[in-house]
């Protein structure tokens, strides 16, 4: 059974000060764990030098995130994030163990790239919010029904009509154009839930 509904990212980013709180840690952790390895590998990592980095951004991010929730001028927490990432990631490459993942390549001009990739500050946020779509998908699909779900996905996703999906599911038109809006409206519910205060973060 997944876990229920995250909280809002004020109070889970609070929580994780606790770094005993392991349902925080984990909520977090589902949330961006994923985020941080899909743009390491997209930047170069092998899957097993990824996950390392992902483990240290989060190591990174327990040790700092109590004195940056007592800045009066901290900024907005996934900025904060952001920047912990890129830095740990090239501190991460620039290990003596990690330098063979550059071979081929100039490593002082590959670490430049990284630290002026204007690209991988908008595609952290794409990746954040498709996991952020990921999970309130999966809660969703867990408590309505498979057809229900199929309604919704088929049409809004895979963006087939609404007719040739009702046939297929033998469901009325009118009953297919309910279960997506049901569907819609729930993950809607979540994402509002988990962004409520998105802006302006703490």
């Amino acid at each position: 059974m997944h876990s229920s509904p995250p909280e809002t990212r004020a109070s889970l980013i609070l929580r994780l000060r606790d770094a005993a709180d392991m349902a925080a840690w984990d909520e977090f952790t589902e949330i961006y764990a994923p985020v941080v390895f899909r743009l390491a590998q997209g930047r170069g990592l092998q899957a097993v030098d990824a996950d390392d980095l992902v483990q240290e951004v989060l190591a990174a991010v327990a040790r700092s995130i109590a004195n940056w929730l007592e800045k009066e001028d901290r900024g907005k927490f996934r900025a904060w994030l952001f920047c912990i990432a890129r830095n740990t990631a090239i501190d991460f490459l620039t290990r003596r163990k990690h330098r063979s993942l550059v071979t081929g390549r100039d490593q002082a001009k590959y670490l430049e790239a990284i630290a002026a990739d204007e690209d991988v500050s908008s595609d952290f946020d794409i990746e954040y919010r498709r996991e952020v779509f990921r999970w309130t998908s999966d809660c969703v699909r867990e408590v309505v029904s498979e057809s229900t779900w199929q309604a919704f996905w088929l049409t809004s996703v895979e963006d087939r009509s609404v007719h040739d999906v009702a046939e297929q599911l033998g469901q009325s038109v009118g009953s297919n154009y309910i279960a997506r809006t049901r569907v819609m409206k729930r993950l809607r519910q979540l994402v509002k839930q988990y962004e409520e205060i998105g802006q302006n973060e703490m």
